[in-house]
């Protein structure tokens, strides 16, 4: 009885990807009518949630820190291919788009996945344990991904507006691809065991003790039908991007709340499967997931949109606003001391907490 609830439980997650995909086909392209936009959110949600059920599967195989990076290259492709596919239909009122969706990921990661791990985790086990070296990695590169990506656009003068040249881009765009391969190299490879989860006495957890690894053939399995959401969310997504900005302007937000709810559609596998791993005490495979999130949101995204540049019309407008660079300035710093004790409390995850509550009102009510 307990293993037929558990394959009906399960059973979903195989037939919701196939489903979104034949959705996808009957609606592309055409004007769906309010009925139709919410049986196509009910199934992208599902889709989601399928997504990260896959990309768990694959990530259990491959173990760790090899199992946060699929998660968070499956997820940020789906928020790239969101964006890129926004901004072509989109004309000037999507110049922002990009900055406003990247900017809010790593303001949701950084902050909201981070201040909620940490919390639950601190609450559940009196405090959380983490490895600062590898942590430490991952800020810095978040960091300087999004100092170069994100502000110095607003004090380049090659060009007017908050916006980088064709030789800035292209720089901006190489660094950061570079960046990104260079960090995934020391996770995977020359220091891995510095994203490993750790015991409080400080000794490296390598390897899952709670479930045996799926076979082979599993995984492959999980690995055809994540595409098959990825695909699935991302069409859908464009279907209803209409609804969702127009519900935006109908509540009279500005147009920035429109990467606000991008993000955090795309970020909602991430942020259940680090609450998870917090839960488990598994605080480095949470921070792995939102800084990696965080990460793969700039390294991937501005690379992208670089390249749709060259057939996009319109300005594309990177550069944050005196109260975002704030923000974000206030984020790297509370984040560096976060880190540096490999220890934290409630407190530092209420701290992050608020402040991704200072940034959600401030997106709201500029």
């Amino acid at each position: 009885m307990i293993d037929r609830l558990r394959s009906l439980a399960t059973g979903w997650t195989y037939l919701v990807p196939v489903l979104a995909v034949v959705l996808l086909v009957f609606t592309w392209g055409r004007d769906l009518p309010g009925a139709v936009v919410a049986v196509v959110t009910l199934v992208l949600a599902g889709a989601v949630l399928a997504a990260v059920h896959h990309a768990e599967v694959v990530a259990h195989r491959v173990g760790e820190p090899f199992g946060s990076l699929v998660l968070a290259v499956a997820v940020t492709i789906i928020e790239v291919a969101l964006i890129v596919t926004l901004m072509v239909d989109g004309g000037d009122k999507s110049a922002t788009l990009a900055r406003d969706t990247v900017f809010a990921a790593v303001m949701i990661t950084c902050n909201g996945i981070v201040g909620l791990c940490l919390l639950v985790a601190s609450l559940r086990h009196r405090t959380a344990v983490f490895n600062p070296e590898g942590t430490g990695a991952a800020l810095a590169t978040v960091a300087t991904l999004a100092t170069l990506s994100l502000v110095l656009p607003t004090f380049t003068t090659s060009k007017p507006g908050p916006e980088f040249s064709t030789v800035q881009l292209t720089f901006a765009a190489v660094s950061s691809l570079i960046l990104y391969g260079l960090f995934v190299t020391t996770q995977t490879v020359r220091h891995r065991d510095y994203f490993l989860p750790i015991t409080r006495q400080g000794d490296v957890i390598d390897g899952d003790d709670h479930a045996d690894a799926p076979s082979a053939r599993t995984a492959m399995v999980s690995l055809g039908l994540l595409g098959l959401a990825l695909i699935g969310v991302v069409g859908l997504a464009k279907g209803v991007s209409p609804t969702i900005e127009d519900g935006v302007a109908a509540a009279d937000l500005p147009h920035a709340a429109v990467g606000v709810v991008i993000a955090l559609l795309v970020l909602l596998p991430e942020t259940i499967a680090a609450l998870r791993s917090a839960r488990r005490d598994r605080v480095q495979t949470s921070l792995n997931l939102a800084l990696g999130s965080a990460m793969a949101s700039i390294g991937l995204t501005i690379p992208a949109v670089a390249l749709a540049s060259v057939w996009l019309t319109g300005p594309l407008v990177l550069g944050l606003g005196p109260t975002h660079m704030v923000l974000l300035a206030l984020t790297v710093v509370v984040s560096s001391l976060t880190v540096v004790p490999g220890r934290a409390t409630p407190l530092q995850g209420g701290v992050h907490l608020v402040l991704f509550a200072a940034y959600l009102e401030l997106a709201i009510n500029p």
